[in-house]
């Protein structure tokens, strides 16, 4: 199933392989719309290495309880050719610009995660080991 341009639902499918329910399906084309501007700018593809997660899978993974990812509103993405310093920096001049929705962004060693979490509230980390 086709969201964007770019992105399929298969992409940010569980790796568990558990169904995905239907009033996930409706935030996971909201973040797809928001990846596939950031595509757009940065002209280049992006990686969902972490999409949507089944409560079973979040919890085999170490993910929060209360983790976007079980409600289908985030997504841990790498672009090719670009540093995750490089990707995160983008996103926030696309935040700041209006171009993508206000959320979490976070900065991590090999990727970037960045969900559209309800209420639209700022939250920010860096868990890079190496900085």
């Amino acid at each position: 199933m086709k969201l964007t341009k770019n992105f399929s639902k298969q992409e940010f499918d569980s790796r568990d392989g558990s169904p995905m329910p239907p009033e996930v399906l409706l935030n996971v084309q909201k973040l797809a719309s928001q990846l596939q501007a950031l595509r757009d700018v940065l002209n280049a593809p992006i990686r969902i290495n972490s999409g949507y997660r089944s409560p079973s899978h979040n919890n085999a993974v170490g993910g929060s309880k209360n983790s976007q990812h079980v409600f289908g509103r985030a997504a841990d993405i790498v672009v090719r050719g670009k540093t995750p310093k490089q990707v995160y920096d983008i996103i926030e001049g696309m935040i700041a610009s209006g171009d993508m929705l206000q959320g979490g962004l976070g900065l991590y060693d090999t990727f970037v995660h960045y969900d559209i979490a309800f209420k639209a509230k700022k939250r920010r980390w860096d868990f890079r080991k190496n900085k």
